[in-house]
């Protein structure tokens, strides 16, 4: 099996919602996001690639026309923790790129939510 990454950042703030009042969370607050979208496949196209980096473009293209510099709360129409978030851009990209299998978000150098659709 072959697999391959790619990175991308955007900055927005959000509130989490369902959190006790004197949680920081609850306040509205910023990250530095990035995220990650993974690929594979179990045979390389004739290039030798599992996708071409350049034709995840669509994604780049998501990410700073919809989420960078946005109050993601006003985005999502769900609460914009860093799991739904991943499941969202998951979701959102899988039908024209079958070669991903998961999706990470990190608010933080420290922090990472991945949604796998099939971890087997």
């Amino acid at each position: 099996m072959y697999k391959i990454s790619k990175q991308f950042a955007f900055s927005a703030s959000h509130i989490l919602e369902g959190l006790p009042q004197e949680h920081p969370c609850a306040r509205m607050h910023g990250h530095n996001y990035i995220v990650t979208v993974h690929l594979k496949a179990e045979q390389l196209n004739k290039v030798g690639f599992v996708k071409d980096y350049r034709e995840l473009s669509a994604v780049k293209e998501y990410i700073d026309n919809e989420l960078d510099h946005r109050h993601l709360n006003d985005v999502f129409p769900f609460n914009p923790t860093a799991e739904n978030m991943a499941k969202a851009i998951y979701d959102r990209f899988k039908p024209e790129m079958p070669e991903l299998y998961a999706v990470e978000v990190s608010e933080t150098p420290k922090t990472t939510a991945i949604y796998e659709a099939d971890c087997k």
